[in-house]
């Protein structure tokens, strides 16, 4: 009952803010944040541009876009920052109104604030004003609207319909690989129904917790989390399912069945999760607001993935019985998994022969892969955050063609100084085309500066730290807009990095710890989950230079990266190494390395193929950050559970024997 009306309630909701995506106590959220004072009509700038589709505007046609800049200031409530005496170069007549015409008489544009109460209404509101400006556009007049607001609108309408695409295509791919893996009609439709009311419920208590905490999120929490719920969620079905089958094997009663797989295989989910929602809270250390959120949110739902996976899963599969495996119904009887010579024995003997052969070749190759971390460049420009590109990055390149190169997204300089002070400090830096007051209220007044450098550039960003060096002894002066922001999430992500990543690994190493109760073991795991990242992270990179263009990696994406991978290769080193250890207290640690590889061999490379695809789904939205995200969880998902988990890890233990355990002795004899 309980269940039924949690998955009947809303999902949590919150008002966003424009500082949700910057890191706190940044320059930039600081002139941000005294923005946010002065007067609500302000609200973000949207550049309406005019282009000529041959030739030059005409003078009717410039006389119809004064008449409809006009217009939309008046409805705006605001003046624009076109008309203004000491705006953009290049007016001439077009100085006399808030239209500012290109010397080349071939472009025009007017800056309209956009006011909006979230970003909903913001796309709204940019879409409306899209209608109409193409309704009223004059014959032979192309015309676009970009600026904040226009870019804003276009990130947020990735995510119009972003859960609903990601969730069908999430369920999709898992439907189909439980189908491959199960061979059965019937069975997949178990797990899949457990994990996708898992993650109906995981959506609606995150985003609760997330709004009673107070903590920020945004358009792709809550499909970063479904993506994570489904994959995490469907790899402990697939270990109990496992299990639950070579138990029907040895016993008559599916009620006795299911509890033995359940006592043998609850301890390495609990493990696993645990590891992995510990990993996850270290995001609440991280600068960035949403980034707190995302990891607060995926906690929660690993925790409800594991719950389902451990309560509703074992109670489902047992009311179905054993028909439920038609047309591969278990018997009392049958071969076990462990002591079946399938591929995975093959390999494992394979590994026993030549252990040293396979680690020096094993870590070669790794090392060969992650040669290319070597070349990464992160910091992506805003025309290169979209795999498809939208109206407003159009119109922004279409600006810098006849207008200065930043006019799309000025450096803003917020201030409690006297305005006509830090107006005369900008205006003599160099790489500034134009400064001036756009608006100054309360005791604070903002300057937009437009460097002659494209947004996104390195000039652009030279331009913004010179600005940022001529206010420095100004009071409560701040320096903001896109490349200031650009500036301060690297820096920032730079800082989030050094201090969680170190803490990851250590939580990482103390659950291996605690759980195997060894040093030598956790050592070895933990250093193949570190090259298993570096290996992914080289390899992708090459991947997003060679094959899909990317010019960098946006600067959020090494640590979501290493998180991912790292916690959840925990889970395919946990499946293999409890099972080693419970093999080895009856058979030794070589003969049981390699029942445990026979037993749990299929079950990592299944988890590890279905968790592969489902981050894959992430690039289904034409933001590149995701795409780059799905892409090396991807690679080192693979890597992990064909290569890693399943070779070198077993040729490790093949190595060492019993010290792998030290200090703890696990043979017959202890």
């Amino acid at each position: 009952m309980a269940l039924a009306v949690i998955a009947f309630l809303p999902e949590g909701e919150r008002e966003g803010s424009p500082v949700d995506t910057l890191p706190a106590g940044a320059d930039s959220t600081l002139a941000v944040e005294l923005s946010e004072q002065l007067p609500e009509d302000e609200g973000q700038v949207a550049i309406v541009l005019w282009t000529a589709e041959s030739g030059e505007l005409d003078e009717s046609v410039r006389g119809e876009l004064t008449e409809q800049g006009l217009a939309l200031l008046a409805a705006a409530g605001g003046e624009g920052q076109g008309g203004a005496p000491d705006g953009p170069p290049g007016g001439g007549e077009g100085q006399q109104s808030p239209v500012v015409v290109a010397e080349d008489g071939t472009a025009a544009f007017v800056a309209v604030p956009v006011t909006s109460t979230s970003a909903t209404d913001n796309i709204d509101k940019v879409e409306e004003l899209r209608d109409q400006l193409r309704d009223d556009a004059p014959d032979g007049v192309e015309v676009q609207v970009t600026g904040p607001a226009g870019i804003q609108a276009d990130i947020g309408q990735v995510f119009d319909g972003a859960d609903i695409r990601l969730l069908a295509a999430t369920a999709a791919i898992v439907a189909l690989l439980l189908i491959i893996t199960y061979r059965s009609p019937v069975l997949w439709l178990v797990p899949l129904a457990v994990v996708g009311i898992a993650d109906r419920f995981a959506a609606i208590i995150a985003t609760n917790v997330l709004e009673v905490a107070g903590v920020a999120w945004d358009e792709s929490t809550v499909g970063i989390l479904s993506v994570l719920v489904f994959g995490a969620g469907t790899d402990y079905a697939l270990l109990l399912i496992s299990r639950y089958r070579d138990e029907l094997k040895t016993t008559d009663s599916r009620h006795d069945a299911m509890a033995r797989a359940l006592s043998r295989t609850f301890e390495a989910v609990l493990s696993s999760a645990t590891t992995v929602v510990l990993g996850l809270l270290t995001l609440l250390l991280s600068a960035i607001p949403t980034t707190r959120g995302l990891g607060l949110a995926c906690a929660v739902g690993v925790v409800i993935a594991a719950t389902f996976a451990l309560v509703v899963l074992p109670a489902a599969l047992v009311l179905f019985g054993r028909w439920v495996f038609w047309p591969r119904v278990p018997h009392v009887g049958d071969a076990v998994l462990v002591d079946s010579r399938g591929v995975w024995r093959r390999v494992g003997d394979a590994v026993a022969r030549r252990p040293r052969t396979f680690v020096a070749g094993t870590v070669a190759g790794l090392a060969l892969l992650a040669v290319g971390t070597t070349s990464i460049t992160t910091g992506l420009d805003p025309a290169d955050q979209f795999l498809q590109r939208p109206e407003a990055i159009a119109a922004a390149e279409r600006l810098g063609e006849s207008f200065p190169a930043g006019t799309s997204d000025p450096v803003q300089v917020v201030s409690r100084a006297e305005p006509e002070q830090v107006l005369a400090a900008v205006e003599g830096v160099d790489g500034v085309d134009s400064a001036r007051i756009s608006t100054s209220a309360d005791g604070i007044a903002r300057i937009d500066a437009v460097p002659d450098a494209a947004p996104g550039s390195d000039a652009a960003q030279t331009v913004v730290l010179d600005v940022r060096d001529a206010v420095a002894d100004l009071d409560d002066t701040h320096v903001g807009g896109g490349d200031a922001e650009a500036l301060d999430a690297a820096d920032y992500a730079a800082q989030d990095r050094l201090l969680i990543l170190p803490l990851i690994l250590l939580l990482v190493l103390g659950a291996l710890v605690l759980l195997l109760r060894s040093v030598v073991a956790p050592l070895l795991l933990v250093a193949t989950v570190l090259a298993t990242y570096a290996a992914s992270m080289g390899a992708s990179w090459w991947l997003f230079q060679w094959v899909f263009d990317f010019p960098a990696m946006d600067t959020g994406v090494p640590l979501l990266a290493f998180l991912f991978l790292v916690a959840l290769g925990v889970d395919y080193n946990i499946f293999l190494v409890t099972r080693a250890r419970e093999e080895a207290r009856e058979h030794g640690t070589r003969t049981g390395m390699l029942r445990a590889l026979t037993a749990t061999g299929g079950v990592i490379t299944s988890a590890g193929i279905l968790l592969a695809a489902v981050f894959a789904v992430l690039g289904v939205l034409p933001l590149v950050v995701l795409a780059q995200l799905g892409a090396i969880i991807f690679v080192g998902v693979l890597l992990d559970t064909l290569v890693v988990r399943t070779v070198l890890v077993p040729a490790l233990a093949l190595t060492l024997g019993e010290k792998f355990w030290w200090p703890r002795k696990v043979g017959p004899a202890a």
